[in-house]
């Protein structure tokens, strides 16, 4: 699994003009499924999204996560994350997850997100979101369960 976790000042999502989900302060995250990911790698990125410490203490270091600020989340599931331009100018994605068995997982996950932080929003899987955000620093990280970077 790859994500990419942004800190925001706010975040939102919509759908066909419709706001589906909006964030204050917190965490905006990209996540990507591979095709050979299992539960491990999911609680991996989880582990790492609930507990990056990004946010300022009071003496301006970061060292604070998303749990410990009251920060809010915001899920967005996005298969290009699989990209791979290596070979030609069209990206390849082969190596994302098939839509079906991504969409159970990834819904999955957004619920098992909201089990140990309540402050969690998703956008629409499959869809063709509108993101929009104020990213706060900028402070941006890239995951993989993997390992690959």
């Amino acid at each position: 699994m790859r994500a990419v976790i942004q800190r925001v000042r706010e975040a939102s999502v919509s759908v066909d003009g419709d706001e589906v989900a909006s964030i204050g302060r917190g965490i905006l995250v990209f996540a990507g499924l591979h095709e050979s990911d299992t539960e491990k790698d999911l609680e991996y990125i989880l582990g790492k999204i609930i507990g990056a410490r990004i946010f300022d203490d009071n003496a301006g270091v970061m060292n604070l996560s998303v749990t410990d600020t009251g920060g809010e989340i915001l899920l967005v599931s996005q298969f290009t994350l699989y990209g791979d331009l290596r070979r030609g100018k069209r990206p390849s994605y082969s190596a994302a997850m098939d839509p079906e068995k991504a969409r159970d997982i990834f819904n999955g996950f957004v619920d098992r997100c909201r089990s140990l932080h309540e402050r969690t929003q998703s956008g629409v899987f499959g869809a063709d979101m509108k993101v929009s955000l104020v990213n706060d620093g900028p402070v941006t990280i890239l995951l993989d369960s993997a390992k690959m970077f």
